[in-house]
């Protein structure tokens, strides 16, 4: 099943991003740490692991968004598109927040707490 054109340029921008130095700086979309002047770089640069780490969450926030909205969404094929790796189809399930019904919770929603506020 494809993914919606949404959830499509949801990845595409998720993918995109260098991770490697998220936590010690904001920048805008797209950023590639080769692209950066001199000036602008940082020293500090996270591992493999820890950057998948932080676009692995990224791709979360986002999944839980588009799961609650669309019926046929499909969280491992975004996590593939997104490149997110090492996980398995349940794990990347498991990730999301299930509602009773079996859908997905409302995004703002925490487990057994009424909405949150925004």
């Amino acid at each position: 099943m494809a993914l919606s054109r949404l959830a499509a340029e949801f990845a595409a921008e998720i993918k995109l991003h260098d991770w490697s130095d998220a936590p010690f700086r904001i920048d805008k979309a797209g950023h590639h740490r080769q692209d950066d002047k001199p000036g602008k770089r940082s020293d500090r640069e996270l591992t493999w692991q820890h950057a998948m780490n932080v676009c692995t969450n990224a791709m979360w926030v986002t999944a839980q968004v588009l799961a609650h909205r669309d019926p046929n969404f499909d969280v491992g094929e975004f996590a593939d598109a997104c490149g997110v790796t090492g996980l398995s189809r349940a794990a990347l399930k498991a990730g999301l927040r299930h509602a009773a019904d079996n859908g997905y919770q409302q995004p703002g929603t925490r487990i057994g707490i009424a909405r949150a506020q925004v």
